[in-house]
């Protein structure tokens, strides 16, 4: 059976154990960023809410995996500290929906995906696959086992 690890919003979990499966919910305009290396048997997931730690530097520094920024930074680190390889680490990454619910005109969502793409590459990091964008709320899940991701999203279902 296996164990459910929930990454909650403006959180992030990492893991070696075959058996758990990283969790994270209802990714709106928020990105979830899967990282995995099979090599290493570790992996890591980050819900972040927010493009950049400098639009709140006193809230990134009280909770940084709020940020792109700040929480790859922490999630980088911490798998580069259990044995990943950054060549050998796969990215997937789900969310940056366009929500009715958000601020109007802030277009988080779309802010949120082109930070991470930025934030990757100054990691060296690129993405292996996606989901984002749209106006549905998305859950994500990483099987440690095999680092296979899943997004559901309105009753859909697809690998990444």
């Amino acid at each position: 059976m296996k164990k459910r690890l929930v990454v909650d919003i403006s959180d992030a979990k990492v893991s070696a154990d075959p058996d758990v499966v990283l969790t994270t919910y209802s990714l709106g305009s928020c990105i979830g960023v899967c990282l995995f290396d099979a090599i290493a048997h570790v992996g890591g997931m980050l819900h972040y809410q927010l493009p950049s730690s400098s639009l709140d530097q006193p809230k990134a520094d009280q909770f940084p995996f709020m940020f792109a920024d700040t929480g790859m930074e922490i999630l980088v680190k911490k798998l580069l500290s259990m044995g990943a390889g950054i060549k050998r680490t796969q990215v997937k990454i789900a969310g940056g929906a366009s929500m009715a619910t958000g601020p109007k005109g802030f277009d988080i969502g779309k802010r949120n995906y082109l930070s991470i793409r930025k934030v990757l590459w100054q990691h060296g990091l690129f993405i292996d696959g996606e989901d984002v964008g749209g106006q549905s709320p998305r859950n994500m899940y990483l099987n440690m086992a095999d680092g296979i991701v899943t997004v559901r999203s309105v009753g859909l279902e697809k690998k990444l």
